[in-house]
């Protein structure tokens, strides 16, 4: 009888072990099919335009001239100005919920920031059209190019029309906000009191428990709500598409309108065919590419941080 029920645990446990073992090498098909695929279907493009299309800057679906520079270009730049304004804001967020604010009032806040991470990315994109472009316009582009005197800058030359770059990035930083305040919310938490009440023991200030007892012990946690919302920056879709003006080209100035891989295949893939569609595919091949690497940085960063500060989360 005992024989009977370990042969029953031991085909139970094998049939658990496969089962999971077949979810875990799914994700692994499952991305190999998106590379495969994508890269078939790309294949013409790639064979017609070659290395030029990720550095040239024109497109003109009309003579079909394609490249993808000025895509790439709005990406990056939307994206670097939505870290650049989220990552820090979102330090001082977390910081406040976890070390500073009144329990309830912490408590109140941190349901706020969840529920602005579920607000669907259109109802970003409505917003940014219907109020953030007209206060843009009016507002910030004069501020910054008149009252400050920077239009001298290459950075803001040009009229402001409310839509383009900067605009952008500024929506996409209130985006990916809450998510990167919520995880490092979550990894002050984690720190052990004991640590920081040893800091404060000894005589350490708030300033110096954070820099030198919370960041180094939750500093992998830190560095993941940074990667999290930088994958989320960077495949933005339907706010990006609301606001950036959609026009494929490369200005130094950040009132100038622009676009986006994500908002390049958006506006022309439903009326893509042959090589133009070919063309569209090769660049969710890119888009797709940027993400992988992001991810392999990331976890390199991570490694180096491990051996460096010890982080434990």
């Amino acid at each position: 009888m005992k024989q009977k029920k370990k042969q029953d645990k031991s085909a139970a446990d094998r049939i658990f072990y496969i089962t999971t073992m077949f979810c875990a090498f799914l994700v692994l098909v499952i991305m190999c099919g998106f590379f495969v695929q994508l890269f078939i279907h790309s294949f013409p493009a790639i064979k017609k335009f070659g290395f030029t299309f990720l550095v040239s800057g024109e497109w003109d679906p009309v003579r079909n001239i394609y490249g993808a520079a000025s895509a790439i270009y709005g990406t990056a730049i939307t994206t670097i100005i939505a870290m650049a304004i989220a990552v820090p804001l979102s330090f001082l967020i977390a910081l406040f919920l976890v070390e500073m604010a009144h329990p309830v009032l912490s408590r109140i806040i941190g349901q706020a920031i969840e529920l602005l991470a579920a607000i669907p990315s259109i109802i970003y994109g409505m917003w940014g059209l219907f109020v953030f472009v007209p206060f843009m316009q009016n507002y910030v582009g004069p501020f910054l190019a008149d009252t400050l005197k920077l239009k001298w800058l290459p950075l803001f030359q040009g009229p402001c029309t409310g839509f383009g770059l900067l605009t952008a990035g500024i929506v996409l930083a209130f985006m990916v906000l809450p998510f990167i305040s919520a995880v490092m919310r979550d990894v002050f938490k984690m720190v052990p009191p004991v640590l920081k009440e040893s800091a404060y023991g000894c005589g350490a200030t708030t300033w110096e428990v954070t820099f030198d007892v919370t960041m180094k012990y939750g500093m992998q946690g830190l560095l993941g709500a940074v990667f999290l919302g930088l994958g989320r920056a960077v495949g933005e879709t339907m706010a990006v598409l609301f606001i950036i003006g959609n026009t494929p080209r490369i200005s130094a100035s950040l009132f100038e309108s622009g676009t986006t891989i994500s908002a390049t295949l958006a506006n022309n893939f439903a009326e893509s065919s042959g090589v133009f569609q070919s063309v569209l595919l090769e660049l969710g091949l890119v888009l797709l590419a940027i993400t992988f690497l992001i991810q392999i940085a990331a976890q390199f960063w991570l490694n180096m941080v491990r051996r460096k500060f010890g982080g434990n989360i």
